[in-house]
């Protein structure tokens, strides 16, 4: 069993325990005392035995002494459906006492942020976005960056409860600003990974073998966190592992692309990346697919071999 504070005080609800909640948890339930909920049962009572949480059953009825609420969930439909209920009434939003703390910590829509922060305020409830970055493995040693969206009080009582998971913690401007930080950032990462692919497929056609390429490029100007862990860790040797699925890449990129739009901002060059790799997920077809294999449709189109782990053609 690990160690929490004390009974008395508020109990955190954590609801979302997938690929990344599940780490995250571990490492809150540390210093909090954690009520634990998600779809899969069976995954709650496993974690709630594990780290001697409470695993609540349903959302129906929420424990008296809970004054935080933190989502780790895929999207602002799952969100909206925890928060508000199918008829927007008699979710979970309705059944918490004034004055507890909602911290989103999933990648969320920035317009729908905003929305489900006017009606938590309405309610005197608090509501921060917090989105993450630095995947699974960044989950796992509570060494995440963490965006931080909100009125400037709530983010302040956020920041003791968003500490156990991240050591980079930013805020980062209003409601909505922190899943606009996500997105954004998201699109970037995108964009180096898929230029990255561009690069290596040119360089071997001039005689250079990839994992030179990545060599020289993590040497020179042109590095950037796609070459300097995805590459070597997660594309050359082929296990594209890096625990971020391209669906919800696609997602995290969609809504970039209509922060830009709605802001009537030019931006062709991350424009064409979010169109490259929708075209790279039809091209793959298959659900699941870790976000680095679009490096296999680029190896597809350009008939070429990025990955160490594939056989070369004699030249």
């Amino acid at each position: 069993m690990l160690g929490h504070s004390t009974a008395t005080s508020p109990a955190t609800l954590f609801v979302g325990l997938g690929r990344m909640g599940r780490p995250m948890a571990r490492r809150y339930a540390v210093t909090h005392r954690t009520v634990l909920f998600d779809l899969d049962t069976a995954a709650v009572s496993r974690l709630a035995e594990e780290l001697g949480a409470t695993a609540l059953p349903d959302l129906d009825s929420v424990p008296e002494d809970v004054g935080v609420v933190v989502l780790m969930l895929p999207d602002s439909r799952a969100v909206e459906s925890v928060l508000l209920g199918p008829d927007g009434t008699d979710g979970l939003l309705s059944r918490l006492s004034p004055g507890t703390l909602v911290i989103d910590m999933g990648s969320s829509e920035p317009g729908s942020t905003r929305r489900l922060h006017a009606v938590a305020k309405e309610r005197g409830l608090g509501y921060v976005d917090a989105p993450v970055s630095g995947g699974v493995a960044k989950a796992e040693t509570g060494e995440l960056a963490v965006m931080v969206g909100g009125e400037h009080a709530d983010v302040e009582a956020a920041l003791p409860h968003l500490q156990p998971m991240g050591t980079d913690l930013v805020p980062v401007g209003p409601p909505g600003a922190g899943h606009a930080a996500k997105a954004l950032n998201n699109l970037l990462s995108a964009t180096n990974l898929a230029a990255a692919a561009e690069v290596l497929c040119v360089a071997q056609q001039a005689g250079i073998e990839p994992e030179v390429m990545v060599h020289v490029l993590n040497s020179s100007t042109g590095r950037s966190q796609a070459t300097e862990v995805k590459y070597p860790k997660h594309v050359l040797p082929g296990t594209f592992a890096s625990g971020f699925e391209m669906d919800l890449m696609l997602k995290d990129l969609a809504i970039a692309a209509r922060l830009a739009a709605d802001a009537e901002q030019s931006t062709p060059i991350t424009g064409k990346a979010v169109e490259t790799l929708s075209e790279a997920r039809e091209h793959l077809g298959a659900a699941g697919l870790d976000h680095t294999e679009i490096v296999r449709y680029y190896e597809a189109v350009n008939h070429a071999h990025i990955r160490t782990s594939e056989e070369r053609p004699h030249p």
